[in-house]
């Protein structure tokens, strides 16, 4: 990570914990080995506050050890790599992940991608992976644990109407651009607009953040890649649910 990026990312963090109260917990201590962390989205896919949630929790573990994170392909069609490679992203797929764990960096990995990412404010609580299950195979294949990250508090960040699946199939957006979804949300400073929040920045409300690093996961004996995934993703559900009881929209 160059000066600049350094800078950009530690005035990012600063930010996140001043204006959006953002709190982070760590169940036990990250291995000290190459891991897999498995987070969930806020909301928006190249903007997104678990993003830089993620970040401060990653300095709060404390780990002094690289972190490659798997990015989706639309960053590299808009030609944004220049910004987002400098701190440590990289196109999504198997190969970039097992180099990375073969030259001693972590991982991190958003499963969800786009559907997880431009879901609606009614599913702002939900971990929505949409039954994908290639972080666990990684996870077998790679012989590394899974460390779950579960952020809560960024779906509130703008109010997202609809998460627009149908218009992103209809409109083939789903096939030239490989994304699922074209959300229409009201945010600052665009107003009500449809599919632009999320790839283009946008002034976010001042939602608390809360993010739980939880414990390290493995396959059990025989287990298979299918039930290892759904295994980490209730686990990651029954913590959003926790730190979103009681919750109040915005004010936390």
């Amino acid at each position: 990570m160059n000066t600049i990026a350094r800078m950009l990312r530690s005035a990012s963090i600063t930010t996140l914990r001043l204006y959006n109260r953002l709190s982070v917990s760590i169940a036990e201590p990250i291995p000290d080995r190459p891991v897999l962390f498995v987070a969930n989205h806020g909301f928006g896919g190249i903007v997104d506050l678990n993003v830089f949630a993620f970040a401060a929790a990653y300095d709060e573990v404390g780990i002094d050890r690289s972190l490659i994170t798997l990015t989706h392909q639309i960053a590299w069609t808009l030609h944004a790599e220049r910004l987002i490679e400098p701190f440590g992203a990289r196109p999504a797929n198997k190969d970039t992940a097992l180099k990375a764990f073969a030259e001693g960096s972590n991982v991190l990995v958003f499963p969800g991608g786009d559907v997880d990412a431009l879901k609606a404010w009614s599913n702002r609580n939900d971990i929505v992976f949409s039954g994908r299950t290639g972080f666990a195979r990684l996870a077998l294949e790679a012989q590394v644990p899974v460390v779950p990250v579960v952020t809560a508090g960024a779906g509130e960040s703008l109010l997202v109407i609809a998460g627009g699946k149908r218009l992103a199939k209809a409109t083939r957006v789903d096939k030239l651009l490989r994304l699922k979804a074209l959300p229409l949300s009201v945010s600052i400073p665009w107003g009500v607009n449809l599919g632009l929040v999320g790839l283009l920045p946008y002034f976010p409300l001042p939602t608390k953040l809360d993010t739980s690093v939880l414990a390290p996961m493995t396959a059990r004996p025989d287990e298979s890649a299918e039930d290892f995934a759904d295994r980490v993703v209730t686990v990651m559900q029954a913590e959003l649910d926790r730190l979103t009881s009681g919750r109040k929209p915005v004010i936390g």
